[in-house]
């Protein structure tokens, strides 16, 4: 086992996480939009999918955080063009299409009632949908819930609603678009390319797809990160098994961080070349990729995150949507912002650093450099600061901004 005892070690290692990750360098995945969300999405495995619309939606922004060109459109462009596909990972996400007989496991357990149990199953309300949906085809979950409409037949939204997300995680269905939070379902034969496999993976294989998948888009990864939120009992067994095998057979290797955490990555990690950085301030969405997983940011990078939209208002410390701010290869504060789209700005409610004194300043001045391309991308022109803490950065905050809108 390596132990990792030196500041340098460290900061090695932090660069070489957000190396995998796509945050560094800049255009990871290439120029061109779409091709590099694709690159990206292949990359990462999956892109978390939100409801929370105070700024641009979640999965939107975390391909924005690695494809600067990127654009909202696109990501329904993907899914339309059979590239990507929905369902659940740790969460509900959009996931590469060449991944998709990984999702099969998860379908079959969904319909033997092994898992997702509480879903209610009306097979009459069911074939109601199949058959409306195969012979007038796709139908959006507006025409499921049909407010307003009060009746008695197999379009009552609720239970209707209700009927098709089964359908939809048992895999009968599959969406086909999205506009805004607004699904569009069809049936699974009319959606998948038919070049996709549908042979459904062992266990196994399902291990060792994560396992190599979460090496390459974290670097380093912990047992539990592995298969993080998978709801699959022997799936973490089958894990740990397979890390083992590995080790035993010289693959991987064990590194100790200084809290004592474990981490396992290819061997020879360390023994890569110090990846530059730049001063190119990222501002994460708190549903990226990189930061979901709590325990490993405070491991690796010594930063204590939540999402506090979910925390009493009188609870909360940050905001109701604080975004993480990476800075060369640091986590240096948060920031709680909402769109005002009708006004065409970005408020930023509170912006709080947790850097050295003298790292303030160039903080500043990179937030501030990074906030008209960010504000172009919730469609707005302007921003303003309501709230910095430490006070001290609020003078170079605000002259920093003023220099760059």
């Amino acid at each position: 086992m390596l132990t990792v005892t030196s500041a340098k070690d460290l900061q090695k290692i932090r660069r070489l996480a957000l190396q995998a990750q796509g945050l560094t360098p800049a255009r990871a995945f290439g120029r061109g939009a779409a091709a590099a969300a694709l690159a990206a999405i292949e990359h990462l495995g999956y892109v978390q999918l939100d409801s929370i619309s105070v700024i641009e939606r979640a999965h939107n922004h975390t391909w924005f955080s690695r494809v600067p060109s990127f654009t909202p459109d696109l990501s329904n462009e993907l899914l339309e063009q059979g590239e990507v596909y929905e369902y659940w990972a740790h969460a509900a996400a959009y996931m590469p299409i060449k991944d998709f007989r990984f999702s099969l496991i998860d379908k079959a357990r969904v319909r033997n009632g092994e898992h997702r149990a509480k879903l209610p199953t009306d097979t009459k309300m069911m074939n109601n949908i199949l058959q409306r949906i195969s012979s007038d085809g796709p139908m959006s979950t507006r025409d499921l819930e049909n407010p307003g409409v009060r009746r008695s037949g197999w379009w009552d939204w609720k239970p209707a609603k209700k009927a098709a997300e089964r359908l939809y995680l048992q895999g009968d269905l599959m969406v086909r678009s999205r506009a805004g939070f607004q699904k569009t379902y069809d049936l699974t034969e009319r959606v998948l390319p038919t070049s996709v496999n549908t042979q459904t993976p062992s266990l196994t294989e399902w291990a060792n797809h994560l396992i190599d998948e979460q090496l390459a888009c974290h670097g380093l990864v912990t047992l539990a990160g592995i298969a993080y939120g998978r709801r699959h009992n022997g799936l973490a067994a089958k894990t740990k098994h397979e890390v083992q095998r590995r080790l035993n057979a010289g693959e991987l290797q064990q590194i100790q961080l200084p809290d004592q955490q474990i981490y396992y990555a290819h061997l020879g990690f360390l023994d890569q070349p110090l990846p530059r950085v730049s001063s190119r301030l990222q501002i994460l969405s708190p549903f990226d990729n990189f930061v979901i997983q709590r325990a490993r940011l405070r491991s690796l990078f010594s930063f204590d995150y939540q999402i506090e939209c979910y925390v009493p208002a009188s609870k909360r410390r940050y905001g109701y949507f604080a975004l993480p701010l990476v800075y060369r290869d640091q986590l240096v504060g948060r920031m709680d912002c909402k769109a005002h789209r009708n006004q065409r700005r970005l408020a930023l409610q509170s912006v709080h650093l947790q850097c050295a004194d003298t790292d303030i300043h160039p903080v500043c001045e990179a937030l501030a450099a990074a906030l008209p391309e960010f504000a172009k991308f919730q469609n707005c022109d302007t921003v303003s600061c309501e709230q910095i803490s430490p006070q001290s950065a609020g003078p170079a905050l605000s002259a920093a901004l003023a220099r760059h809108f």
